[in-house]
């Protein structure tokens, strides 16, 4: 597409193709000061709560995500997936292609998936993914992340969604493994996945809450909630939603939200200095008044970085 990006208003009035269209644009013009401008335009006009599903491949989390489309269009909600895929190693595109995995209704205009690749983010997030983010929150309702990997997508998501969702497949030894590995501090909710396994299910949930329970929340002593769901039989996944909310709403009662999203622009703003200049680049955005920087970044994160990558770039020759 070309000319100007459309105004919020009509984005949201707007359907799926429209809403593709401007994520392909996002992707192929991503270094424009126009495509900075429109993000940061838009990156204060979020009314979805963003929802980070992650664990172990094999876990569930496409089935999961499934039950949550189903869940939330059931409440009148426009919802939009972005599954982040491992990278082709040849073409650099998404590998798995969450689309061919989720069972949506390809008539349902309010329901938007879109596949993306990590790149060269080890199972997380990338650039292209960040932007994505910011334009379908604004949009949408409800959206859910949800990515493949275990490990670094959690550090990666903490920083770009509101609430993080860890799933854990019974009888898999992963809670013992999540407490060794200190996951257990990233997610605002667990879902222990498949509890029609039964007894395996409930010792997971056991394990995990033994585990959540050696942890501090981050979150204004927000409690972190284990529930059991199948999404196979339905079961637990109406609890599930509720904690997602009850989740959103505490971030809301103790003014945690807004500034939340403000340290995550800052982040972005950081994470595209190191991945374009690397730590020369922080070392740069340092040494020319870090404080002025920071500031910026937490309004407006895509064009404080477009001005740095001009600043850095003249002064490269």
């Amino acid at each position: 597409m070309g000319g100007p990006y459309p105004s919020l208003e009509d984005l949201r009035a707007g359907g799926k193709r429209l809403l593709a269209r401007v994520l392909t644009r996002l992707e192929t013009h991503a270094s424009d000061a126009e495509t900075a401008r429109f993000l940061d335009g838009i990156s204060g006009e979020a009314k979805a709560q963003v929802l980070g599903l992650t664990g172990p491949p094999g876990v569930g989390k496409s089935s999961l995500t499934d039950a949550l489309i189903r869940a939330c269009r059931q409440q009148g909600e426009r919802v939009a997936v972005l599954a982040i895929d491992p990278s082709s190693a040849i073409t650099g595109g998404a590998l798995l292609g969450d689309r061919t995995r989720l069972k949506t209704d390809p008539s349902d205009d309010m329901v938007f998936v879109r596949s993306m690749a990590a790149r060269d983010r080890l199972g997380g997030l990338s650039d292209h993914a960040v932007a994505a983010i910011v334009l379908l929150r604004a949009v949408c309702d409800r959206v859910i992340v949800e990515t493949v990997g275990i490990g670094q997508s959690e550090g990666d998501l903490k920083q770009a969604v509101d609430t993080v969702v860890l799933c854990i497949q019974p009888g898999s030894g992963d809670s013992l493994q999540f407490m060794k590995a200190g996951i257990m501090e990233l997610p605002d909710v667990v879902a222990v996945t498949k509890a029609d396994m039964g007894a395996l299910a409930r010792r997971a949930a056991s394990d995990v809450t033994g585990a959540l329970s050696l942890t501090t929340s981050d979150a204004g002593n927000w409690t972190v909630p284990v529930c059991m769901v199948s999404s196979q039989t339905g079961e637990g996944v109406a609890d599930l939603v509720d904690q997602v909310g009850l989740h959103r709403d505490h971030l809301v009662s103790k003014a945690l939200l807004e500034s939340r999203r403000h340290l995550q622009h800052v982040s972005w703003f950081e994470d595209m200095v190191r991945s374009e200049f690397g730590q020369a680049g922080l070392r740069f955005q340092v040494s020319d008044h870090e404080t002025r920087w920071r500031e910026r970044a937490a309004l407006s994160p895509f064009t404080s970085f477009y001005e740095l990558r001009e600043t850095v770039s003249k002064r490269l020759g």
